[in-house]
């Protein structure tokens, strides 16, 4: 029988968020219906309420998120109901070019669940990312469930299934960081300092943070940067160079989005280094340099979608560096908030006083 749950949709653009009742089906082939325990606030959220990602309102909010399996559907092998799981976007298919050259991160046909949720009038509901987990109940394809340790904080380990793995992704799996490598990172929220994170776990002597927020560069601190430089008030491009023998970064994470932090990020590389771009940027954001600095400098331009992350791969072995207490995921949440406080959530994030609320159902 499908259930009637509490949920938070964002029915139009820039319009407040509204908790209302949502209808959630029992799963079908290959589906599985998820009882959430936590779920992240994160930007892109945001950016969906405010129309930046497409005009398919009403958004069934939330993607950030851990909880428990409640049933499956025909021929769902993954996972089993009483299962823990962290919710991820890139549910991989097997069968693509990239699934079968053995590049499964890069999948190019990420699926989700085939059924709608709706609103009680029947109004089919767009979930952020395919997950939609500002909800008790969500409805996902089964592949998007990554089972993990159940010993483990949710609120803690849900934000795997986004900000802090893009982050974490982008230094280590994208960016190669390893032992001795030098290290930048513009932009010092969440996904910055996960990737903060993930280059001290990996072995990088010079961590620099770079950021025009004083509070953020204390944290980034926190997360392990050795160097930290307030681009407001500092040339980024010379303090990272600085820090660095006069050469520049090995690898540079930018975490922004813009075309003026991206240029930084190309002249803070030292020759034959690597920029990640993980910021997402939108659409009408472009970027000039000079082809025969391009050429001169070598070494690799990329970008990095969720941090070339393998869910079942990296989510269980993330989960056990935080169990063992070597990679600090509950330093990532700020608050733990309910659902009707999500709103106020969004608010402190354009504030930049959070790094994440997490919301506890």
């Amino acid at each position: 029988m499908p259930q009637t749950v509490k949920g938070v949709i964002a029915r139009s653009k820039d319009a407040d968020v509204e908790v209302v009742d949502i209808v959630v089906p029992d799963p079908g082939p290959g589906e599985a219906v998820v009882k959430v325990h936590t779920c992240g606030v994160c930007h892109t959220d945001l950016h969906y309420k405010q129309g930046g990602i497409n005009d398919e309102f009403p958004f069934l909010l939330g993607h950030e998120a851990a909880g428990v399996v409640e049933a499956v559907g025909e021929g769902v092998t993954e996972v089993a109901p009483g299962d823990f799981v962290i919710l991820n976007w890139r549910a991989v298919c097997g069968q693509c070019r990239a699934c079968q050259k053995g590049k499964p991160w890069y999948c190019f046909a990420t699926h989700n669940a085939k059924q709608k949720m709706t609103l009680t009038d029947g109004t089919e509901l767009s979930p952020a990312l395919g997950i939609g987990a500002f909800i008790e109940k969500t409805l996902v394809a089964a592949g998007q469930c990554t089972k993990v340790d159940p010993e483990a904080d949710a609120a803690a380990v849900g934000l795997l299934g986004c900000g802090v793995m893009a982050g974490f992704g982008a230094a280590v799996n994208t960016g190669g960081v390893g032992m001795g490598d030098s290290v930048a990172v513009i932009g010092c929220g969440g996904v910055g300092n996960a990737a903060i994170a993930g280059a001290q776990l990996a072995g990088a002597t010079t961590i620099v943070a770079v950021d025009i927020d004083d509070e953020k560069l204390d944290a980034a601190r926190r997360f392990g940067a050795t160097h930290t430089v307030n681009s407001g008030k500092t040339d980024p491009v010379e303090a990272i160079k600085e820090a660095t023998g006069g050469f520049g970064a090995d690898v540079v994470v930018e975490a922004v989005g813009r075309p003026e932090t991206y240029e930084q990020a190309f002249y803070a590389r030292d020759l034959a280094g690597t920029v990640v771009l993980v910021g997402v940027p939108t659409p009408d954001k472009q970027v000039t340099l000079p082809m025969i600095e391009i050429f001169g400098r070598g070494g690799a331009l990329k970008s990095s979608w969720y941090g070339d992350c393998l869910p079942s791969r990296d989510f269980p072995m993330l989960v056990d560096l935080y169990r063992q207490g070597r990679f600090d995921l509950d330093a990532f949440v700020t608050e733990k908030i309910g659902l009707g406080d999500i709103e106020k959530a969004f608010e402190k994030m354009e504030r930049g006083e959070v790094l994440r609320s997490v919301v506890v159902l």
